[in-house]
């Protein structure tokens, strides 16, 4: 993947730069594996809002993975790599042997016309998946499930990896982007590979309006709001929030306090916390 940049001919182009999406082979999505996706803009079955900063955007239609890879032993031929709307990550889409068609995340340096298959006796090639006990130390790996025959949970995102670290008794231990470091079950599948459209994240957006097209909308700071919209708001002209640390509109506090359960039932697999 390559980024494409602009002349600055208007505010707009001045930062902004997109995908130039050379490595997209096929425009239209496979009728088959697609599903109408209906927007609630963050509302409720009451209307109310409860996500804020959601609504507008371009209509898009659901493209149905194969996070689970279930198919095994079945090889399968790589057909083309599409664009997916949902995701920042490009999906390849694949015809396996026995006539049936799936959509895959897809990795980094996957060839069109490549072969890729599932399953314990997966020989260890990008876009394969196996067990994490059939994975050999240091191999990165991405779509990892979490609960055997679930389907993959984590490390999805575009240009994202994780690395097995060590295997011992039932356990598998990864280091995950994040650089937290936790074991998983054995029995869980993994893909071989990283995820692609690694320059994504040195995508600049440019200017407010593309953000919309996206869905989101403005997001607008708490300190110069009214007292009755936010614990930040009020006083005269541009005052200070008047809290010892600044805190979400429900008062919990914000902006680098963690907030994850302290009893949550998945800390024990937790080695090491994330950054």
């Amino acid at each position: 993947m390559a980024i494409r940049l602009y002349r600055a001919y208007t505010p707009g182009t001045r930062n902004r730069t997109v995908s130039t999406f050379s490595e997209i082979t096929k425009k239209k999505p496979e009728k088959s594996l697609i599903k109408k996706q209906k927007s609630f803009s963050g509302h409720n079955n009451r209307g109310v809002i409860t996500i804020r900063h959601r609504g507008g955007g371009h209509k898009k239609r659901y493209r149905v993975i194969d996070f689970k890879r279930d198919l095994i032993n079945i090889p399968a031929k790589v057909i083309a790599c599409e664009y997916d709307p949902n995701r920042n990550a490009r999906i390849a889409l694949l015809h396996y042997l026995n006539g049936t068609k799936r959509y895959i995340l897809y990795p980094r340096s996957l060839k069109i016309g490549a072969f890729v298959s599932s399953g314990p006796e997966a020989s260890i090639e990008i876009g394969n998946a196996l067990p994490l006990d059939k994975i050999p130390l240091g191999t990165a790996v991405h779509n990892i499930e979490i609960t055997p025959n679930k389907g993959g949970q984590i490390v999805r995102a575009a240009g994202t990896y994780a690395q097995i670290v060590a295997k011992e008794g039932a356990y598998v231990t990864l280091k995950l982007p994040s650089g937290e470091v936790r074991l998983i079950r054995k029995e869980c599948y993994a893909s071989i590979g990283q995820v692609g459209n690694i320059d994504f994240s040195n995508i600049n957006i440019g200017k407010a309006g593309r953000n919309r097209w996206l869905g989101k909308r403005p997001t607008v700071r708490g300190i110069v709001m009214n007292p009755v919209d936010h614990p930040h708001g009020g006083g005269e002209g541009r005052s200070p929030f008047g809290r010892a640390k600044p805190v979400t509109p429900w008062g919990k506090a914000a902006l680098g306090i963690k907030t994850r359960n302290k009893k949550k039932y998945s800390n024990i697999y937790i080695i090491r916390k994330r950054k």
